[in-house]
């Protein structure tokens, strides 16, 4: 067997561990300002309590799967009105188009979840073992005590984080205070114990081993934002005319002849991704700015101006090697596509808006039974037969009235109910079983099909809606 049977070529290359160094700066700040902000809202969102009213769950956001029911605050929304799910779908994918061309992946560097989760174990990774340069040596280090020990303190931390996290993500799907009281005496549903299994485990083995992995090979952004993107896209890049030709030696002979950048490896060092901002534009970069800062820190020691590293638009890159400024952040940020993607994500919203306030507390559904499609009755008149679904969105019961139009036509009748009057129950639905009759001889009766409406009318509060269906006559014969 020859040597190249031996070590055939590897297809991929093995993983090397990355080891961010700790930064501080105006993008560190910001980066740990919207942690906090996001896991605060993950966390304790679920505990926040709304008073609707006394037959209602009284969390603020609540997914209620067994009774089909999405609690946002003040806003109910209820299976047939799963439009609006559909269009916060839309506006959160044209929020990212519009984010993405206007500011490169923003989304990734400050509100991912992965960034988020990875920011927070690298953070608990740094205050067990040391910065850099002391995990880059444990990492080398045989297995020994100190070792083990400080390894099972990072995991024991990470997975009370992962728990955590499975934890909070089950408590949007039932009443907070009640799934953990059940959670802690054993008493919850298995589907709740395996959710939290699956998060945690997730959570633990992505946050804490994956990382850039995820963004590199499991997440398809990366590769569908270079079509969000153009040349005035406002993202993280080099000034390479102002760095090159880089050096270490600024006293050396020659050292007049260097650029700006003393290939320090800061920005390298603090990159959650590992990769060199100075090669150019790069599928790994999330644009997290950690790069700015450090480089900022570097240019004020050696006496240079900031901004070697720093957010940009390539279409500036030959205004400023001639010397002159770049063009305004907002020229960038107000140009036709943002402003179409603003338009468009504008529009939804709007259209939402309006949607939600102008929708009736009342609504009902018609269904035909077509087994029979119609009764001959033993005085000649034709009866068709309805399922009709009435939903109560109010939260007390409401009695209510069926009618027909047109009315001269029909007569209509509520199965168990002698002068068509029915309650429903709060926040609630009801099937009932309607007649509708066409007197022997009618043009309805005689024909093979009509048009009719019917009414449904809470004369309480002065509400009515309507579903429009059809009245088979003898015609269909």
């Amino acid at each position: 067997m020859s040597s190249t049977d031996q070590n055939p070529d590897r297809l991929y290359s093995a993983r090397e561990p990355i080891f961010p160094r700790r930064v501080s700066g105006k993008f560190r700040s910001l980066k740990w300002w919207l942690l906090a902000i996001c896991l605060g809202i993950y966390y304790l969102l679920p505990w926040v309590r709304w008073d609707r009213g006394p037959n209602l769950p009284d969390q603020a956001v609540l997914i209620d799967l067994a009774n089909r029911r999405f609690f946002f605050f003040w806003i109910e929304i209820w299976p047939h009105e799963f439009y609006f799910v559909a269009g916060l779908l839309i506006m959160a994918g044209l929020g990212l188009f519009l984010f993405t061309s206007a500011l490169g992946r923003v989304w990734c560097g400050y509100f991912c979840p992965q960034t988020v989760w990875t920011d927070l174990f690298i953070l608990v990774e740094r205050w067990v073992e040391g910065d850099r340069n002391k995990r880059v040596r444990l990492w080398n280090a045989r297995w020994g005590a100190t070792k083990w020990r400080l390894r099972l303190t990072k995991w024991g931390l990470w997975l009370a984080i992962a728990v955590a996290t499975g934890g909070a993500w089950v408590f949007y799907f039932a009443d907070a205070p009640t799934l953990l009281w059940n959670l802690i005496t054993f008493q919850a549903h298995a589907v709740a114990y395996s959710t939290i299994l699956v998060l945690t485990l997730t959570t633990f083995i992505l946050g804490g081993f994956m990382r850039e992995q995820v963004c590199v090979y499991m997440c398809p952004w990366p590769r569908i934002q270079a079509a969000m993107m153009d040349e005035d896209t406002i993202t993280i890049g080099y000034r390479e005319w102002r760095g090159e030709p880089r050096g270490k030696h600024r006293k050396a002979e020659g050292a007049e002849r260097l650029g700006d950048c003393i290939d320090c490896n800061a920005c390298v060092n603090v990159c959650p991704m590992g990769i060199d901002i100075r090669d150019g534009q790069q599928l790994a970069c999330i644009t997290c700015g950690l790069c700015i800062d450090a480089c900022d820190e570097v240019m004020d020691k050696v006496g240079k101006p900031r901004g070697l590293v720093d957010y940009m638009a390539l279409s500036d890159e030959a205004r400023e090697r001639a010397g002159n400024r770049p063009k305004s952040i907002w020229k960038h940020v107000f140009r036709v596509r943002t402003i179409l993607y603003t338009a468009l994500w504008s529009a939804v919203g709007i259209g939402l808006l309006v949607a939600l306030f102008v929708r009736s507390d009342i609504d009902m559904t018609v269904a035909p039974v077509r087994n029979p499609i119609f009764v001959t009755m033993s005085d000649g008149s034709i009866r068709n037969t309805y399922d009709v679904r009435v939903r109560n969105m109010h939260g007390d019961e409401r009695a209510f009235r069926l009618t027909v139009t047109p009315d001269e036509a029909y007569a209509i009748s509520v199965e168990g109910s002698e002068d068509g009057t029915f309650t429903v129950p709060p926040d609630a639905t009801l099937l009932k079983r309607v007649y509708i009759v066409a007197p022997a001889g009618s043009p309805p009766a005689n024909a093979t099909t009509s048009d009719v409406r019917i009414w449904l009318e809470d004369p309480a509060a002065a509400e009515r809606t309507y579903d429009d269906t059809v009245f088979n006559g003898k015609g269909m014969k």
